[in-house]
């Protein structure tokens, strides 16, 4: 099947063609149309849901600018204040009517005629959403929509200085890949530094953040957030259990390799001692990877290696290139991390990034690719609903294209054993990452069942975790009051709570596609195309079984896949 990237903005038939939100006032009356049209037959029923859909679609694509572009710039005070009307004055007003717009959906009538197969996960997503609605929740959701993006404005304007220049914490990460391993700690320790100064800023941001939440819980009628956040995340098919399997699975099969990784580099560099300043880095006379020198040739080597791979991936890219959809340099007052942002009316997504110079770059773009071939794949998709699709799957999509890519890395790499070096270290990663993983979402569910916890507990508890999931061949030594905070890195917490499970489920579905790849790429692609092109019409179960894959994420899949990573690893060679 030939897909395109030539994407079209949806074209309206319930909205005027030139309508814009603004007020609450100019948008309140397509709502109010919603609730009040009556509807008698099956047909009927259909063009409501249609008209829903595309308003939906309006509202999410205005929320979706508004937030990109105060993640852009965060010291814009007009953009911030224009997220925060949105937030608070705008997303309050249109929760109390999609509840009255899901139950008018399933007490219809003619809703138990509608296609039972089509929109099995849709109608199964709405009922959650009326079970969890409480309206003493809509302020306290918009008061958390405005203050987890604190984190950004703070984290936005850390900056540290090395050799006489000033630096992202972004951008300082690329001394730490140096061969002087004297710069390497200096440059640690004052991005390290530079966090705690913001320490009790961010503790206190965190503890607003999770006492509202946990209040959230207790209106919706749970004894936690957790387990509330479960529901709301839509977690039909797994449950806390098999977050805690994952987290042994990766204690027993994952912990083994990352040693045996870091005992390498401790050889590979001539050290007695390994210390966290020194994993990136490489051997004397060896030069740190330079995969490109700016933002635009990051852009252009990417497209590229996405063509070779498949073309219509390389299209998808470029479309977003010739509509301005990529900002990807790192600068100050721009928010860390980075993120693939669907827009549901336009189709085209906007990738975000932090762009440094370094292969981690790379493995950044063709992960959020991924996620941006994602939404080009599900943009016609019939309803704006069938496009929210489970996050496990979307990272499924990201990471598969970090593994899939590799085989065209060379628009990178010219030199044969730079390509070599590069693979190896993406490698390593895909193992190494699991421990962070499993150390993020376990302190996740420890903050969430003692949600009155004190600033003492919450860093204890996280010294405790990450000691379960850090290696001993790490020399750590010294650097414990870096580490208490080390949880503060994750925007994760912050913003997006509980979603990091994901990233697990999904590398184990990623590596459970490449090791496909490496047998059979045509049918592979095609299976991951099908598996992506469904959106969120299956259940999680049935996209992973349509990209050829079990959901399964206990000890024996994990096992298993951690040895045939290991077996590749070891196959390759340098000249």
């Amino acid at each position: 099947m030939n897909y395109s990237a030539d994407i079209k903005k949806m074209s309206r038939h319930f909205l005027p063609e030139e309508f814009a939100i603004t007020t609450w006032e100019s948008l309140e009356p397509f709502l109010k149309n919603l609730v009040d049209r009556g509807i008698n037959n099956l047909q009927e029923l259909e063009q409501w849901l249609h008209d829903a859909s595309e308003l939906e679609a309006v509202i999410s694509e205005e929320a979706s600018w508004r937030q990109i572009r105060v993640t852009c710039d965060t010291e814009n005070k007009s953009l911030e204040e224009s997220f925060v009307f949105f937030m608070m004055e705008i997303q309050p007003q249109i929760q109390t009517y999609s509840d009255k717009l899901n139950k008018k959906l399933i007490e219809n009538p003619f809703a138990g005629e509608l296609d039972s197969k089509k929109y099995f996960t849709y109608l199964r997503n709405v009922k959650k959403n009326i079970d969890l609605f409480r309206k003493e929740n809509i302020p306290l959701q918009a008061e958390l929509n405005v203050e987890s993006q604190h984190y950004a404005m703070i984290a936005g304007k850390m900056t540290v200085q090395v050799k006489g220049q000033e630096y992202t914490l972004q951008q300082a990460t690329k001394f730490l890949e140096n061969p002087d391993r004297k710069l390497r700690e200096e440059v640690y320790r004052k991005i390290n530094e530079r966090r705690l100064q913001d320490k009790k800023d961010l503790d206190e941001l965190f503890t607003r953040l999770v006492n509202k939440r946990q209040q959230m819980a207790l209106n919706s009628g749970f004894e936690n957030y957790r387990d509330f956040r479960f529901v709301e995340l839509g977690r039909f098919d797994y449950t806390k259990n098999d977050c805690f399997q994952f987290h042994d699975a990766v204690h027993e099969y994952v912990m083994p390799l990352v040693n045996e990784i870091y005992e390498n580099k401790k050889k590979r560099l001539r050290l007695s001692t390994l210390r966290p300043w020194d994993i990136d880095a490489e051997p004397q006379g060896t030069e740190p990877l330079h995969p490109f020198k700016n933002g635009d040739e990051l852009v252009e080597k990417t497209i590229s290696c996405f063509q070779e791979l498949d073309p219509f991936f390389g299209d998808c890219l470029s479309k977003m290139k010739a509509m301005g959809h990529l900002d990807l340099e790192s600068r100050k007052g721009k928010a860390p991390g980075g993120y693939n942002m669907p827009l549901m009316e336009s189709g085209a997504p906007f990738i975000f990034m932090n762009a440094a110079g370094q292969l981690d770059d790379v493995t950044t773009i063709v992960h959020e690719g991924g996620h941006a071939v994602h939404s080009f794949l599900t943009h016609n998709l019939e309803l704006n609903g069938f496009k929210e699709y489970p996050t496990e799957i979307a990272e499924v999509a990201s990471m598969s294209m970090e593994l899939f890519s590799m085989d065209h890395w060379n628009v990178f790499f010219d030199n044969k054993n730079e390509l070599v070096r590069a693979k190896e270290q993406q490698l390593e990663r895909v193992i190494t990452i699991f421990p962070w993983i499993a150390t993020i979402d376990k302190f996740q569910h420890w903050v969430y069942e003692h949600p009155g916890h004190s600033l003492e507990e919450r860093a204890d508890n996280w010294m405790r975790i990450l000691e379960e999931f850090s290696s001993p061949v790490i020399d750590f030594s010294g650097l414990n009051e870096y580490r208490r905070y080390y949880w503060q890195r994750q925007l994760h917490l912050f913003e997006v709570p509980f979603y990091y499970i994901e990233y697990g489920i999904a590398q184990l579905g990623a590596i459970g596609l490449w090791k496909q790849f490496k047998q059979n790429k045509k049918q592979t692609l095609s299976n991951y195309i099908n598996a992506l092109s469904l959106g969120g019409t299956k259940t999680l179960p049935e996209l992973f079984k349509t990209a050829g894959l079990s959901f399964d994420f206990s000890s024996g899949p994990v096992s298993e896949l951690m040895k045939f990573v290991k077996k590749e690893m070891d196959s390759l060679v340098y000249e």
